[in-house]
C-alpha cells in the first residue's frame, strides 16, 4: 500500500503505517497461494496458444479451414489477446486487478466452452477471438500481481523465473497434450478442460487475492479500439498476402490502413490525459529493446511450433500424439533452463544471459531451415529443436526482468500490460509473416516438396527474426542495464 501523498502529520502516518504492515503480513502468508493461482492462470493462457498447435490438422479437416486460413485459429486468439491488454492493465488498475482477473477468467472459460462446441470455421475463429478478450483481461492482472505481492531482489526473481518457465513449459507442454486428446479423444477436449480449472481458479482467487487500491481514472478507449483495429488490419494484410500477394489490392489497401491507424494511435497516446499505454515507458532503451525484442523473438517461436507440426504430421506421417512427444526434449531442456535462470543471471547479469539465449534459439532455427523430407528426427529435427528450447527457457525471464525494469509504482499495471501486448503482437504478427514468406517461390510445386519448401522459407525467416532480436538486445539492453539513466522512464 502507498502512502497518500496528500496525507500529513502523525495520525496519518501511524495508520499508513499500520494499513501496511498488516497487509504485510497478510501477503507473507499467502504468498505461496498468490504464486499458484498466478502460475496455474498464466499456464492456461498460455496453454490454449499451443495445444490447438498440434490439433490444426485434424481441425482443418473437420471445419473446412483453408490453408492460409488456418493461421487464424491462432492469430484470432492473440491477436484479441494483444489489442486488448493494454486496456485490461489499465482497467485492472482503475477497477481493481483481483475483479479484472476474475472478469478474465469468466470471459474465457466460457469462450472456452464455445470453442469446444464449434461447427464451422467462423464459429471458432469467434470464439477465439472472445476467449483472447478474456485473456486480454486477466494476463495483466497476473503480473501485476506478483510484482506487487513480491518484493524487488532475489524473491521477486524467483517468482518470475516462474513465470517464464510457466510460459516456456505449457507452451511445449500444449503441444504434447493437444497431440494427445486430438489423437485419442478430440481437439475440443483440450478446450473443456479450462471449465473445471477456471471455475476453480475464480473461487481461489476470490479467496486468496486481495483487492488492489483502486485509483481514479478514465479508459482510453480510443487507443484500446485503434492500436486494436490497426494490428487486426495489419496481421489481415500480411496472412491475405500468402495466397493473394504482396502486389494484390486488398493486402496493400490493409497494410496501410494498420500503418495509419498505429500513427493515429501513437497520437491520440501523446494527447490522452490517461493513455492505455504512457509512452514515457519508451524512455528507457532498455525496456523499449525489450518490447521490441520480445516481439521478434515470439514471432520466430511460434511460427517455429506451428510450421514444425504441419512438418511432422504432413511431411514426416506422424500422428498427433507422435508429434507431441516429438517436442518433449525441447520441453525438457526449457523447463531446465529456465529454472536455472536466476542464478545464471546473479552470476552473468540478465543480458549476458538473454543474449546467450537468444543465440542458441538462432543456431537451432538456422538448422532447422535445412531440413528435408528425409532428414531424420535425432539429427535434423531433436538437436535443433533442443537448442531452441534451452533459448526460450533462458530468454523469457530476462525479457520480462527487462521489461518492467525501473517502472514506477503507478504505470506497474501498464508495463505488464505492454510485456503481454509484446509477447500476444509478436505471435499473431510472427505467424501472419511467417506464413507470407513461407509461400516465396513456391509456384510450381506439390505436395510433400510444397510442403517441405513452406517449412525453410518459414525457418529461415524465423531465424532472420531472432537474428534481429539479437541485434537490438546487444545494442539497446546490454549497454542500458543498471545505468541509472535507463533505468526509469519519466516525462
Amino acid at each position: 500500500m502507498e502512502l497518500n501523498e496528500n496525507g500529513s502529520g502523525p495520525v496519518a502516518q501511524v495508520r499508513a503505517q499500520t494499513c501496511t504492515s498488516e497487509a504485510t503480513r497478510k501477503a507473507l502468508g499467502s504468498r505461496p497461494a498468490i504464486l499458484a493461482i498466478i502460475l496455474i492462470s498464466y499456464v492456461m493462457i498460455v496453454l490454449d496458444i499451443s495445444i490447438v498447435i498440434t490439433g490444426l490438422p485434424k481441425i482443418h479437416r473437420d471445419l473446412g479451414f483453408t490453408d492460409a486460413g488456418l493461421s487464424w485459429v491462432s492469430s484470432a486468439y492473440t491477436l484479441t489477446f494483444g489489442g486488448f491488454l493494454l486496456l485490461g492493465a489499465r482497467a485492472g488498475d482503475i477497477l481493481g486487478r483481483r475483479k479484472m482477473f476474475v472478469t478474465g477468467l469468466l470471459i474465457f472459460t466460457v469462450a472456452s466452452l464455445a470453442i469446444g462446441l464449434a461447427q464451422s470455421a467462423e464459429w471458432l475463429i469467434a470464439a477465439r477471438a472472445i476467449q483472447g478478450v478474456g485473456a486480454a483481461t486477466l494476463a495483466p492482472s497476473t503480473l501485476a500481481l506478483l510484482q506487487t505481492n513480491f518484493p524487488a531482489g532475489p524473491e521477486r526473481t524467483r517468482a518470475l523465473a516462474y513465470y517464464a518457465a510457466a510460459a516456456g513449459v505449457s507452451a511445449s507442454v500444449g503441444l504434447v497434450v493437444g497431440g494427445l486428446l486430438a489423437d485419442w479423444l478430440s481437439w475440443r477436449v483440450g478446450f473443456f478442460i479450462n471449465l473445471p480449472v477456471g471455475a476453480g481458479l475464480i473461487l481461489a482467487a476470490r479467496r486468496y487475492i486481495a483487492e488492489s487500491e483502486q485509483r481514479s481514472g478514465r479508459f482510453d478507449m480510443i487507443g484500446a479500439l485503434t492500436s486494436t483495429v490497426a494490428m487486426s488490419t495489419l496481421v489481415f494484410g500480411i496472412v491475405h498476402a500468402a495466397t493473394a500477394g504482396w502486389d494484390d489490392m486488398v493486402t496493400m489497401e490493409s497494410l496501410a490502413a494498420g500503418l495509419g491507424l498505429l500513427t493515429l494511435f501513437v497520437l491520440a497516446e501523446r494527447r490522452a490525459k490517461q493513455p492505455i499505454m504512457p509512452l514515457r515507458l519508451f524512455a528507457s532503451r532498455e525496456r523499449a529493446g525489450a518490447y521490441a525484442a520480445r516481439i521478434l523473438f515470439l514471432g520466430a517461436n511460434v511460427g517455429f511450433f506451428f510450421f514444425s507440426t504441419q512438418l511432422m504430421q504432413a511431411v514426416r506421417g506422424m500422428s498427433p500424439t507422435q508429434t507431441g512427444m516429438a517436442f518433449l526434449p525441447a520441453m525438457i531442456v526449457n523447463f531446465v533452463t529456465a529454472m536455472t535462470v536466476p542464478r545464471l543471471a546473479r552470476r552473468l547479469g540478465n543480458p549476458l544471459v538473454l543474449a546467450l539465449s537468444i543465440g542458441l534459439s538462432l543456431t537451432g532455427m538456422v538448422w532447422l531451415s535445412r531440413v528435408t523430407a528425409d532428414t531424420t528426427y535425432l539429427a535434423g529435427l531433436a538437436l535443433p529443436m533442443m537448442l531452441i528450447g534451452v533459448g526460450q527457457g533462458g530468454a523469457l525471464g530476462p525479457l520480462t526482468t527487462a521489461g518492467i525494469a525501473g517502472v514506477a509504482p503507478e504505470d506497474a499495471g501498464a508495463a505488464s500490460g505492454l510485456v503481454n501486448a509484446a509477447h500476444q503482437l509478436g505471435s499473431s504478427l510472427g505467424l501472419g509473416i511467417l506464413v507470407a514468406v513461407s509461400a516465396i517461390h513456391s509456384e510450381g510445386l506439390s505436395g510433400v516438396l510444397l510442403l517441405t519448401h513452406r517449412v525453410q522459407n518459414a525457418m529461415l525467416g524465423a531465424a532472420a527474426m531472432l537474428a534481429l532480436a539479437l541485434v537490438l538486445v546487444l545494442s539497446m539492453i546490454v549497454p542500458g542495464a543498471g545505468s541509472p539513466r535507463h533505468a526509469r522512464g519519466t516525462r
